[in-house]
């Protein structure tokens, strides 16, 4: 007997863009994808080219829109791969590679003194308008024995890493506090951060002087009133 049932249908997910099939392996987990979060662990090998290609076309779209000849102009003849590749690969890269691996030792020689790195540049782009953000970030350390002692170049690589996404300032300088913490856990630790925002000083009200300062105070920092009182007064007020 011949079934009148129509065959199941089968998704074609090779003709997904992959920007479909991050997203829905994101979701499937229930994770959140907001700008200033990192997907790497979602992302598959060889899909950030293809998400570069996406983009591309993407911001083609865009500059088509904004009725400029891209076949004629030779200077933005290629301007939509370049941004597609500048986002993804570049400024935004905190969001699609995972975090850079960092080498802890034991503290062997049980320091128990403030130790300040800094200033550390900071780059980043605001998650509104994507306008640059371009700064200094300090940090303080009052290790304990049992503290994880890194490199200090590591420090600029997990900044890098966490700045490296759209992001807003007071919770970037909150997310690099909690990775640090993790990653040494200190008896204390300090971060401030002083940067320009292009939103504010290249578009909108234009005031170049203003600039934004945040900073996190954890363990003794929050305590000691003199320890805190010292990290800041070693800290440049300009620089």
């Amino acid at each position: 007997m011949k079934s009148d049932l129509a065959p199941p249908i089968v998704a074609n997910t090779a003709a997904l863009p992959v920007s479909v099939k991050i997203r829905e392996r994101i979701q499937a987990v229930g994770k959140r994808f907001n700008a200033n979060d990192n997907i790497s662990e979602f992302i598959e090998p060889g899909e950030l080219d293809l998400l570069v290609d996406e983009v591309t076309q993407k911001m083609q779209g865009v500059l088509d829109s904004l009725v400029i000849d891209t076949k004629h102009d030779h200077n933005t003849e290629k301007t939509a791969h370049r941004i597609a590749k500048m986002y993804l690969r570049e400024v935004f890269a905190g969001r699609y590679v995972e975090q850079p691996e960092i080498t802890r030792f034991p503290n062997a020689e049980h320091l128990n003194e403030l130790m300040i790195v800094g200033p550390i540049t900071v780059r980043s782009a605001c998650s509104h308008h994507f306008c640059p953000i371009v700064g200094q970030l300090w940090v303080g350390v009052m290790p304990n024995e049992h503290t994880n002692v890194i490199g200090l170049s590591k420090y600029e690589r997990l900044a890098r890493w966490i700045l490296g996404r759209p992001q807003i300032q007071e919770e970037a300088i909150v997310q690099l506090a909690d990775l640090i913490q993790r990653k040494t856990q200190p008896d204390g630790l300090a971060l401030i951060i002083k940067s320009t925002h292009f939103c504010m000083s290249w578009r909108g009200v234009k005031d170049k002087d203003s600039k934004m300062i945040n900073s996190v105070m954890r363990g003794v920092f929050l305590k000691d009133v003199n320890l805190r009182r010292e990290f800041l007064s070693l800290i440049p007020r300009e620089s």
